[in-house]
């Protein structure tokens, strides 16, 4: 299957709007749509893990810890895309799009990686 996505809260909503533009049919949600606005790190990773999404974030302090953390107790993560703030919108959406295109998710369980690729 292949991956899909969900945004962070902190994550530039552009990033999402570019990368369902590139690819309608890839799956792109954000917490907002999925009713974890304002959630721990926890809640939205288990969220996520839940249902399979990879989520990807611009919070390369709390949220990474807490991936580690899940990773580390065994409870895991469906994967982790870190962001810096300073990246151009269109490098991230093709690098999720590419991953999308060419990847199973099960390829990135409990993987942490800076994007672009």
């Amino acid at each position: 299957m292949s991956p899909h996505f969900l945004a962070d809260e902190d994550l530039r909503f552009e990033i999402v709007l570019a990368t369902r533009r590139l690819e309608p049919t890839l799956e792109f949600k954000t917490v907002v749509e999925q009713g974890l606005a304002g959630v721990e790190d926890s809640a939205v990773l288990e969220h996520a893990k839940a249902h399979g999404f990879i989520v990807v974030s611009h919070d390369v302090n709390t949220m990474k810890a807490m991936a580690e953390k899940r990773i580390r107790d065994g409870s895991g993560i469906a994967g982790l895309f870190l962001v810096p703030q300073s990246r151009s919108t269109r490098p991230i959406a093709e690098s999720l799009l590419a991953i999308w295109a060419a990847s199973e998710a099960n390829e990135w369980a409990d993987r942490i990686v800076y994007l672009p690729l």
